[in-house]
């Protein structure tokens, strides 16, 4: 049951007000002063505070509201008063208030008010127990998850993790390949050495072999010194090698050499150096396509695909955007200095209905400028740029189009049509009438006439 606490030091305000939260199904306190206020919040945890600007006594609404900042971060704060200024109004919000009601009220806007409040504290506590679940149950270094792809992902991981064999990562642009290498690293006996990492079709192919390998001076033409490879600099460690499919073929002759004998030899030297190096390779290249095409060598495949990881599509993996989008709005937030707190439920949505080309580094982007734009503590759907705008487009487009007349006739048509969209939004709703009235746009007696009209039942009643 929900708790409310009512401080005002008008006897039948606290009477009026306390009737219309137990109405509301609450469990109600009320006191006449904020120093039995404090006393209260200190010792007890509310949901909603609602509390009189004006007092006697030492302590007013505002040192109420202070009192409930540095105690609770998602109990709300209702402050009523009967002297409302523009000036102690902005001082209220600013201070984390969650509304603001001038006396006296309509009993409406009072139960409105608490049914807003109690949504916003239950969405505070949704993304505060996200935050604990990222950190103690779905992370492997910073790659977050707890769909069944993502937990196969982990399982593998696990099993290689502290062996010597080579790990080829597989998948899209922006799914995080480098963060399973990073993962791997750092989770294993090898954290203490260097971890060193290199984009193969970033480097042009004339200085890509002297990056890898080495290089003693005089070895080519501006060799003016000898330079240790990647290879020596991860000695001990771990050498990623991202996108190894843009590797041109005569380097991947040497890099299969240096897999085989497991040392290098650096441009021009005379002798070869032993290594002890994990490799582990991405690429979002098709390899086995890319070695019947002639690309790619079928001998490094096979060394390098000991052991393959593939990181799915974040359209593969919708149920993590919750936990993903909350983890990338927390770091944005704290890198930015920003106020925000929660993802309201239709921004929400909104991300889950998103396709996402490219993949988690795009979501990660779209929450960066979420929280940029923000003017709350709150990401709206305004906010998050190309995904409101493209949800306008939709929803302007025609939903259907035939190119032959439905055979069972239209009234039936549209009847199995008009069905499936209720039970789509009462699913979604999780059978909250009214919630599935809201997502329809239409009103509650409307969707309770459509409900009765096509014979759906459901248990119980709002």
């Amino acid at each position: 049951m929900k708790r409310v606490l009512i401080v005002d030091d008008e006897p039948s305000m606290r009477e009026i007000l306390s009737l219309l939260m137990r109405r509301a199904g609450c469990l109600v306190e009320s006191v006449a002063s904020g120093d039995e206020a404090i006393s209260l919040i200190e010792q007890d945890d509310f949901d909603v505070v609602f509390t009189d600007l004006k007092m006697p006594g030492s302590v007013d609404g505002i040192g109420v509201l202070k009192c409930v900042r540095r105690v609770s971060s998602s109990t709300q704060v209702v402050i009523l008063t009967a002297f409302a200024t523009t000036e102690t109004a902005i001082e209220a919000m600013k201070l984390g208030a969650y509304d603001y009601v001038q006396k006296p009220f309509k009993n409406k806007e009072i139960e409105a008010v608490l049914e807003k409040s109690l949504e916003k504290r239950a969405l505070l506590q949704e993304n505060s127990l996200l935050r604990d679940e990222l950190r103690e149950r779905y992370q492997f270094g910073n790659l977050l998850g707890k769909s069944d792809p993502m937990k196969k992902v982990f399982d593998l991981m696990r099993k290689v993790i502290d062996t010597k064999v080579n790990v080829l990562v597989l998948g899209e642009s922006g799914t995080g390949k480098e963060l399973v290498a990073r993962a791997l690293h750092y989770n294993s006996q090898r954290k203490e050495r260097p971890f060193v990492a290199i984009n193969c079709g970033a480097i042009p192919e004339s200085l890509l072999e002297s990056e890898l390998f080495g290089h003693v001076k005089g070895a080519f033409t501006g060799a003016d010194r000898d330079k240790i490879g990647l290879f020596q600099l991860a000695d001990g460690g771990t050498l990623f090698l991202d996108e190894i499919g843009e590797m041109p073929l005569a380097l991947q002759v040497k890099l299969l050499r240096v897999l085989q004998d497991r040392c290098v030899r650096p441009l021009g030297a005379q002798h070869d150096i032993s290594l002890d190096v994990r490799l582990i390779a991405a690429t979002n290249r098709n390899l086995k396509e890319e070695v019947r095409l002639g690309r790619f060598r079928e001998d490094l495949f096979f060394r390098l695909n000991v052991l393959s990881i593939h990181m799915p599509a974040l359209r593969e993996r919708t149920e993590d955007i919750p936990l993903l989008a909350q983890s990338f709005l927390a770091r944005a937030a704290q890198e930015l200095q920003r106020p925000i707190r929660s993802i309201s439920r239709e921004a929400m949505e909104l991300l889950l209905r998103y396709d996402y080309p490219g993949n988690v580094r795009e979501l990660q982007n779209i929450m960066e400028r979420a929280v940029l734009l923000a003017t709350g503590e709150e990401i709206l759907p305004e906010f998050l740029l190309g995904l409101a705008e493209q949800q306008t487009t939709l929803s302007r487009e025609t939903p259907f189009s035939f190119s032959t007349l439905p055979p069972e006739g239209l009234e039936s048509f549209l009847a199995s049509v008009e069905r499936e969209i209720l039970l789509e939004a009462l699913h979604q709703a999780d059978g909250i009438r009214k919630e599935a009235a809201k997502l329809l746009q239409i009103s509650f007696r409307s969707l309770r006439y459509r409900l009765s009209k096509l014979e759906i039942a459901l248990d119980g009643d709002e």
